[in-house]
């Protein structure tokens, strides 16, 4: 997982693109929650934060691990070995992990790290041992947080007023991550892991580069900047395809359930999320509303402990609902992708169809 990877540069990016010639791409991939906490729970989960509990930066603990079964615990029921490493302890449910582990952003090489990981999944391979290992690449958000978050403030001219500087800045930072996935998948090649595993590479939200006054790198807004992410599956005995329908990040944990014909746990909750198997067999799909929320601090320094604006988007349209101040924004993404017009109001009857199924949500 590719933390603060944007869609954009990974469709310029003659590793990705490599990386898409022979997988099963997603390039209209749409994540709950536009920073990391409420993204990857969902994506764990398979269900959007507004029912598991989980829809802020404050909420890791008030996931309702009772109701919603997470895919470590599926796999670990399976016999699985289940395994992570991440940032900090916030960043995903830990329940079913048999290993839980934080690395240092500030020091450790994760390239290093993650290829030792790789190495004793290999040898439990070598013994019949089923495993699954999540791994957080987080150096794109230690840099954005060292070089922007710690030194500019949502609304600094300073940041806005020098948007070649901030995409210069994220490009460097990206160009490392490319860097650190191109050794991971030759390390899973040299150990043949790629011949028996299912190996995911996503992002849980972009970062802005300066797009929009009040954003000075991700969290505050429901653009498609942060929501619209990369993710690739490469499988065995599937052939490449390019998906270009919207799909919802929390649909990756039943589509992998799906593949290794797990069934999912009657006693939990109903999941939010479909498996794209059907997709990846170039079958059809009816394409499904995505929603994610955020919480804008506005003038605050700290993000609110609730959610205060939502979205709701189709391929075509995005609807954002400002709770905080009750206001409405509509965006034609197919002839405004950067979302610059706002033509709310304009008695569309696009936008009551999509407010009535944002209520749903809310």
């Amino acid at each position: 997982m590719i933390d603060g990877g944007r869609f954009d540069r990974s469709e310029k990016s003659s590793i990705f693109q490599s990386i898409k010639k022979k997988s099963i791409s997603l390039s209209q991939s749409i994540t709950y929650g536009p920073h990391t906490i409420a993204a990857m729970h969902a994506v764990f989960s398979g269900t959007y934060g507004s029912r598991t509990g989980t829809n802020s930066y404050w909420s890791t603990y008030k996931f309702k691990k009772e109701k919603f079964k997470t895919i470590s615990e599926y796999l670990h029921d399976k016999n699985y070995y289940t395994v992570a490493d991440v940032v900090n302890k916030l960043v995903i449910p830990q329940q079913g992990l048999d290993e839980f582990n934080i690395h240092d952003e500030q020091k450790d090489d994760l390239t290093i790290l993650h290829v030792n990981y790789l190495e004793k999944m290999k040898k439990l391979d070598n013994d019949g041992k089923n495993f699954f290992l999540y791994l957080q690449y987080s150096n794109i958000h230690t840099g954005i947080m060292n070089e922007v978050l710690k030194v500019y403030d949502n609304f600094s001219s300073d940041y806005f007023s020098n948007k070649l500087l901030n995409e210069n800045r994220y490009d460097k930072l990206f160009s490392k991550s490319e860097e650190y996935l191109e050794k991971m998948l030759n390390k899973i090649y040299e150990l043949g892991l790629d011949k028996n595993s299912i190996i995911l590479i996503m992002s849980d939200h972009g970062i802005s580069v300066g797009e929009k006054i009040g954003e000075r790198a991700y969290g505050a807004f429901c653009y498609d900047y942060t929501l619209h992410t990369f993710a690739y599956f490469l499988l065995p005995e599937f052939q490449p395809i390019e998906i270009k329908q919207q799909t919802r990040t929390i649909d990756f944990m039943p589509t992998i359930l799906d593949y290794l014909k797990i069934s999912l746990d009657p006693q939990y909750e109903k999941i939010d999320g479909e498996s794209l198997i059907p997709l990846f067999n170039g079958n059809s799909l009816d394409e499904k509303t995505a929603f994610s929320e955020t919480g804008n601090p506005l003038q605050e320094k700290a993000p609110p402990k609730k959610p205060n604006t939502h979205s709701i988007r189709t391929s075509e349209w995005k609807l954002i609902f400002n709770s905080y101040n009750n206001s409405k924004e509509l965006y034609d993404l197919k002839n405004d992708p950067d979302e610059n017009q706002n033509i709310s109001g304009t008695n569309l009857e696009v936008e009551n169809i999509l407010w009535k199924k944002i209520l749903e949500y809310l």
